[in-house]
């Protein structure tokens, strides 16, 4: 008797094969903010992929600069100048605040940018602790996976980078020292006196800090955080770093969270969205003091990547216009007008936050706590209602997230909305 293999047992082969562990759906394509997969399904991605596909599946002029470069050359040493790299290191010092310089582009991710920034930071301060925040997501090599926050991250490892402070989050929802916004006194940046002094070797060379918090949860810092970090770093002679990963390339409705925010940090790092559609590009923006760190410190194969460089061009002349930008901040607002309707008829759903199309809420139990099982649960029915979307700190979080392709329109910022509002109906009524 013959037996018939399916693709569905050849799915499941595959999948025992992989290391990491991937779901049963097989997706065939994209095109804007929609996937579709294997059995005619579509979805919105609430995720832009890895939130890295700033301008979505597949953007034509994305594309077509990955194509023209790929004629020419598609990978150079960085030890040459090359047009696409010059033409990207002169972009990305135009639209940086105007204290940040230089451009190093020998890194091909954000842990790697990350990792680079704060090996300037100790090389220029000659001292060596580094300021993180205690949701902090940061990457994922051992020295970020270690100056990250949450302990499940380093939990496994005998061994961790050293020199790291964890400081509590402006998480104003759920103050760490018990306080409301309008009466804190920023306690949360005054403290850290009481951390250096009594937790580091008394050398901090960087505070590095996303201005939105990526996976901890979609934390805003209330008006004045990020001044009187400014004001601390500067009076202690501590480098002030934004890691801008998530936040840069127009995520906030702004090039960087930086300029929302209006403070201008010693550093900037950034990846995911420059690639645009999917290109693999990362950076450190710095200013003139943090110059200097040998090549051989911190170069990668593959960073400073031609084809990367082109995308990364290509992503930047869509992005840096005033009418792309105004549209992210119109549609993220209107989705958080949204999402406060439907709060008052779902009162699972607690507090809202975000700027720009980084966004989002918080699920708690009826004592208002955070409640993990329920995020994780509508993230996953949601699939069924056509979105795909994210929780916060790896699953262990209450926060889903809203963080679709840049190019987003009102009509799919409505689609979303009505997708959310179908699920809260059949899970939360």
């Amino acid at each position: 008797m013959t037996s018939v293999v399916t693709q569905h047992d050849v799915r499941q082969t595959i999948k025992e094969h992989i290391y990491y562990s991937v779901a049963d759906t097989r997706m065939l394509r994209g095109e804007g903010v929609f996937l579709y997969d294997s059995e005619g399904r579509s979805y919105i991605d609430c995720a832009a992929a890895t939130f890295n596909l700033s301008l979505g599946y597949g953007h034509p002029t994305v594309i077509q600069a990955i194509k023209d470069q790929a004629d020419l050359l598609i990978h150079l040493t960085s030890s040459f100048q090359s047009d696409p790299i010059n033409e990207l290191v002169a972009r990305l010092v135009e639209v940086s605040p105007k204290s940040l310089t230089k451009v190093h582009l020998k890194v091909s991710g954000g842990s790697e940018a990350n990792e680079g920034a704060i090996k300037m930071a100790q090389v220029a301060t000659g001292k060596r602790d580094v300021i993180t925040l205690f949701r902090s997501h940061l990457g994922q090599s051992m020295m970020m996976s270690s100056l990250s926050g949450n302990a499940f991250r380093k939990e496994p490892f005998p061994v961790i980078y050293p020199g790291g402070i964890h400081v509590p989050d402006p998480y104003c929802h759920r103050c760490f020292y018990a306080q409301q916004p309008s009466s804190c006194g920023l306690l949360c940046v005054k403290r850290i006196d009481d951390f250096v002094e009594f937790a580091s070797s008394g050398r901090v060379a960087a505070v590095v800090v996303e201005p939105i918090s990526g996976n901890g949860g979609n934390i805003v810092p209330p008006d004045g955080y990020f001044q009187a970090l400014r004001q601390f770093c500067d009076d202690n002679d501590i480098v002030l770093i934004f890691d801008e990963i998530q936040t840069g390339i127009g995520r906030t409705g702004r090039m960087f969270a930086a300029e929302h925010f209006g403070v201008e940090p010693d550093a900037i790092t950034v990846a995911k969205g420059l690639g645009g559609s999917g290109a693999q590009v990362a950076g450190i923006l710095t200013n003139d003091r943090l110059a200097g760190l040998p090549g051989h410190h911190h170069s990668f194969t593959y960073g400073s990547n031609l084809l990367a460089a082109a995308a990364a061009n290509a992503t930047l002349d869509i992005v840096a216009q005033p009418e792309f930008l105004e549209n992210v901040r119109t549609v993220g607002d209107h989705i958080c007008a949204r999402l406060t309707d439907l709060r008052a008829r779902f009162p699972q759903i607690g507090d809202i936050r975000g700027v720009g199309l980084m966004i989002g809420f918080e699920l708690e139990d009826q004592a208002g706590e955070p409640d993990v099982a329920l995020t994780n649960h509508l993230a996953d029915k949601a699939m069924e209602h056509g979105l795909i979307m994210r929780t916060s700190r790896y699953g262990f979080g209450n926060v889903l997230k809203i963080r679709p392709p840049l190019t987003l329109t009102m009509a799919e910022a409505d689609l979303i909305c009505d997708r959310l509002e179908g699920l809260f109906h059949e899970e939360l009524a």
